[in-house]
Formats: structure tokens, C-alpha cells, sequence
């Protein structure tokens, strides 16, 4: 039987104001990426989250960026290895204690956006990220796009690492995502969707934007919460991944 990991970022609010249905998607999904405060997510917000992660029997992991609240973390920036080890280090600190508090541990840790991707291609930066997970708990699964520097990094500094694909998001024939800023880089049909990551999983390839089958290692499989389809994607993807002998395990279960 084969099997994947179904993850989503949740606990993107802010203060008053909420993003996404987050109990809604993390009935259905087996690991939850919780923001960390610097592009959202407040104490309030993170103790919610880790709450409800209890309740269904997610599993937790830390989602820190860059501090750019105002830009949701998606803007490029320069910073120094030493800041950007602290950052990720300050913002695991805090959902450690948070989760500790609720009697829970965290699983794994995976980047948000500009940091995210620039750390599958600048190695320094993900040498940094990955570092900085290995001083504070090495078994801390590192979550990063497949076959990126970040998987690289992950591997060099002792950690285990975690292969993640994007149900809703096109790919380039390189391996990377298609940037957001162009057109189609978004998959917004469900059933779209669903076949490419049932294909993915079968057969380890998948089509890219240009119509090449690429190989992709697949480990886990992320859905973002905040888009508006992102329910009926994932019910949708459990009813096919049924269909076609496909099982969702849990991260810490699936690769140990």
C-alpha cells in the first residue's frame, strides 16, 4: 500500500482577525504547520491551534519566516546566517512552550514562504534553518520542497527530512514551483488536483507546467489552508487516495 502525509498552514490569523477554516481542515489532514508570529499567528492563536491539533491527533509542527507581518512573510530578504538560525530558533522556542503547556511535542518544522523558497535554492540559508533545528531538538523532522538545498541541509546536519509536493500549486521543469506572480500557477480545480497527486504518488512523476513528466520525491503533500477550495481539495483527496489504495499516515509514522 502506499502512503503520504496531508499537511496544511494554519493558524494565520492575527489578533482579531482569522484566516482560513482551520478546524475544518485539521480534521482531515495528518500534520499542521502552525505560524509562528512574525507573518502571523499570535500566542493566542498558536495555543488554539495546538489545541485542536489534540484533539484530532495532528501532528504539530513549527511554520516560522522571516519577520515581515505587513508582507505575510512572502518578500525576499537579506539577512545574516546568525539571524536567520535565531529566527527560526526564536519562533520554535515559542511553539515549543506552547505545545509543552497542552502536554503535546512538536514533530517537525517547516519554513513559510520567501523563506521557504529561498532556502530550496540558497544553501547557506538553508545550512542555517537546518542548523538551527539540529541545536534545538534533532528529532525535529525537516519538512522542505523536494529534492531542494533545504532536503540537502536537513541530511548534512543529522536531521531527518521530509520530501513536501503541493497539491494545489503548478510546477516548472525543474523540480521548483511556478512562481505566484504568473499565470497558472495555481491549481484551483479539485479534481485537478487529485489526479496529479494520485499520479505522483503511483508512478513519482508528475507533469510540469511546459508538459514535461518529471521525478518528484513525495513525502507529504501540503494544502493551503486560506484557499477557498482548500475543503473539498482535501475531502476530495481522501475519497481518491481510498480509491486507489493510497493511505494517509501521519508524518512521524510514515518516516522514522
Amino acid at each position: 500500500m502506499f502512503r503520504i502525509d496531508l499537511n496544511s498552514d494554519l493558524g494565520e490569523g492575527l489578533g482579531h482577525y482569522s484566516a482560513g477554516t482551520d478546524e475544518e481542515i485539521i480534521s482531515l489532514i495528518t500534520s499542521a504547520n502552525i505560524a509562528c508570529g512574525y507573518h502571523a499567528g499570535d500566542p493566542l492563536i498558536m495555543e488554539q491551534t495546538v489545541e485542536l491539533c489534540k484533539k484530532y491527533g495532528v501532528g504539530i509542527g513549527a511554520h516560522p519566516s522571516f519577520p515581515d507581518l505587513m508582507g505575510f512573510g512572502r518578500r525576499n530578504m537579506s539577512v545574516s546566517t546568525k539571524e536567520a538560525k535565531l529566527y527560526i530558533q526564536y519562533q520554535l522556542g515559542a511553539l515549543m512552550a506552547i505545545s509543552a503547556s497542552k502536554g503535546m511535542k512538536i514533530s517537525h518544522l517547516k519554513p513559510h514562504g520567501a523563506m521557504y523558497n529561498m532556502a530550496a535554492k540558497d544553501n547557506v540559508l538553508a545550512e542555517a534553518i537546518a542548523e538551527a533545528v539540529s541545536e534545538v531538538d534533532e528529532s525535529i523532522i525537516l519538512v522542505g520542497l523536494s529534492g531542494s538545498e533545504m532536503i540537502k541541509a536537513g541530511k548534512k546536519f543529522g536531521l531527518i527530512t521530509a520530501n513536501e509536493v503541493f497539491a494545489d500549486r503548478a510546477y516548472n521543469s525543474d523540480g521548483f514551483l511556478v512562481s505566484r506572480t504568473l499565470p497558472h500557477s495555481v491549481i484551483h480545480l479539485p479534481e485537478e488536483a487529485c489526479s496529479r497527486m494520485v499520479n505522483l504518488i503511483k508512478t513519482g512523476t508528475i507533469r510540469s507546467i511546459d508538459g514535461k513528466e518529471i521525478r518528484i520525491d513525495a513525502d507529504t503533500i501540503c494544502v493551503h489552508s486560506d484557499t477557498p477550495s482548500a475543503k473539498t481539495l482535501v475531502e476530495n483527496l481522501h475519497k481518491e487516495f481510498t480509491a486507489n489504495g493510497i493511505k494517509v499516515t501521519k508524518l512521524t509514522e510514515l518516516i522514522k
